[in-house]
């Protein structure tokens, strides 16, 4: 029989709203594993203590026969830069360990008005600024596939969660790649919308032109549902665009017959490991077979994604976080000397390292006499990374490639090598800087001595398209050769 935690999201919630199961129950199990498993793997920072009353609401508006929402009873687990009332949000950060937020982020609100239960919060490099989940304050999550490897960053709590099965759902925000690489190195679902498609309302800001919110799954079913009840208009957050959102279910069975499907020659350039390369080059082959007509396209600005990343990203994450003083909330360091003791000894000691390292370089591309050599040549050339893919969707409906450029790789394995982590991101970088929807969905495993380690293909559509996106995931998981699997813990 199958297990509870063996079903995707949309199989628990028919059997809750149908009474089969009962969202209590379905709770209950959940947070059974969390306690047997989570202590090894380091997933969740804090547990919802009204998680209880949440699936005890969804039981009883069952029971009176009123709708619960799409979501019944689904157990979701939130990263922790995103608000939830009267929890924690830490951001991974020993600044903002004790800061209780005091309302929802608009994407929880709205996962609630679904019918979702929050279990909890989630561990993330700090402030969202790493590719690791290494950089948290609180310790690193590791990947359920390989215990001394990575789960990928910032949002590794949520991937690794959703992987081993300790929730069926997670949100993740996503600044450079940071749904999409720890969805593939974890092998789950992980979705970017449009910039403008979910509202920011509610997330803590690293980079404001370029955060999305984003869900975490275990099919493309989920995660067409899910991210239907996230997306949409938002009067609190004026970047979220007012652009219909179509019911992103209602496709998932149009498969890949007759659609052209992109593959850009730098994707699969020297720099890709042979054997991720490999596998991605197993999925095209298999889609052409499924009916897909293969179109090799060109984005040649892509090189310079990562420098332009870490240019646009370190100076808004050096105004957004300027904010954090001491002062208004947060940690504040005692036995100072003067207020300006103060600000800087609450910075040293609230900080880790990595942020420490994005706030000066933000803060050195801003500066008088560089704004012009780095921001606005970086902006520039923004905008031609935009037109490449502008370009490139004139002949192609969609287009796929390599999540990340290698597996996920052996815990401390980089952390001494900054600019080799930032590598990365470099195939996710560009969506974000180009404002474009894009996904990781699995794409199958490498042999690596005694682990089998995921790989992620990632699939790219053009602004408010992820109807196309959620297609060629839902035709994608069903290819013969990539069968679903599940870590054993």
């Amino acid at each position: 029989m199958t297990q509870i935690h063996e079903m995707n999201a949309v199989a628990l919630a028919e059997k809750i709203r149908t009474k089969e199961l009962s969202a209590q129950a379905v709770l209950e199990h959940f947070l059974r594993r969390i306690e047997t498993h989570d202590s090894e793997l380091n997933c969740f920072l804090s547990l919802n203590d009204k998680n209880h009353a949440e699936a005890e609401a969804i039981d009883s508006c069952i029971s009176a026969g009123e709708d619960p929402g799409i979501l019944a009873g689904v157990p979701v687990a939130i990263k922790d830069n995103i608000d939830v009332e009267g929890m924690r949000t830490t951001c991974g950060s020993r600044f903002l360990e004790n800061f209780v937020a005091p309302f929802d982020a608009t994407v929880v609100k709205r996962l609630k008005k679904a019918g979702a239960v929050i279990i909890g919060k989630t561990n993330l490099d700090e402030f969202a600024m790493g590719s690791s989940t290494e950089n948290s304050a609180f310790g690193p999550t590791r990947n359920p596939w390989d215990k001394n490897r990575i789960p990928g960053g910032s949002s590794g709590g949520s991937a690794a969660a959703v992987a081993a099965r300790l929730c069926p759902v997670s949100l993740g925000s996503d600044t450079g790649g940071s749904i999409r690489q720890p969805a593939s190195f974890c092998g789950v679902l992980g979705v970017k919308p449009t910039y403008g498609r979910v509202s920011r309302y509610g997330l803590v800001a690293f980079g404001s032109s370029l955060d999305q919110v984003g869900p975490f799954t275990n099919s493309a079913h989920d995660a067409a549902r899910v991210t239907g009840v996230l997306a949409g208009s938002c009067d609190l957050d004026s970047t979220a665009a007012n652009v219909e959102v179509p019911d992103y279910e209602a496709g998932l069975d149009l498969g890949l017959n007759g659609l052209r499907i992109g593959v850009p020659k730098e994707f699969m350039a020297e720099g890709i490991d042979e054997s991720v390369r490999n596998r991605i080059q197993e999925s095209i082959d298999l889609m052409k077979e499924a009916g897909a007509k293969i179109v090799e396209v060109s984005l040649p600005h892509t090189k310079y994604a990562i420098p332009v990343y870490y240019i646009v990203a370190t100076s808004e994450a050096s105004s957004n976080l300027a904010r954090y003083d001491g002062v208004g909330y947060g940690r504040r360091q005692e036995d100072t000397e003067d207020i300006m003791d103060m600000f800087m000894k609450s910075r040293l000691h609230g900080f880790g390292d990595e942020v420490k390292r994005r706030i000066m370089l933000g803060t050195y591309c801003l500066s008088s006499g560089y704004y012009d050599a780095y921001y606005d040549k970086a902006q520039r050339v923004r905008t031609l990374i935009r037109q490449d893919f502008e370009q490139a969707f004139q002949n192609c409906d969609v287009i796929v490639g390599p999540t990340a450029p290698t597996p996920p790789f052996k815990l401390g394995e980089k952390t001494d090598d900054p600019l080799t982590m930032y590598l990365a991101d470099i195939l996710t970088a560009s969506l974000n800087l180009a404002g474009m929807p894009g996904m990781s969905t699995p794409a199958g495993f490498i042999e690596n001595r005694n682990s089998r380690l995921p790989v992620g293909l990632q699939v790219i559509a053009a602004p408010f398209r992820e109807d196309m996106i959620f297609r060629v995931a839902a035709a994608h998981e069903q290819l013969p050769a990539l069968t679903k699997e599940a870590p054993i813990l």
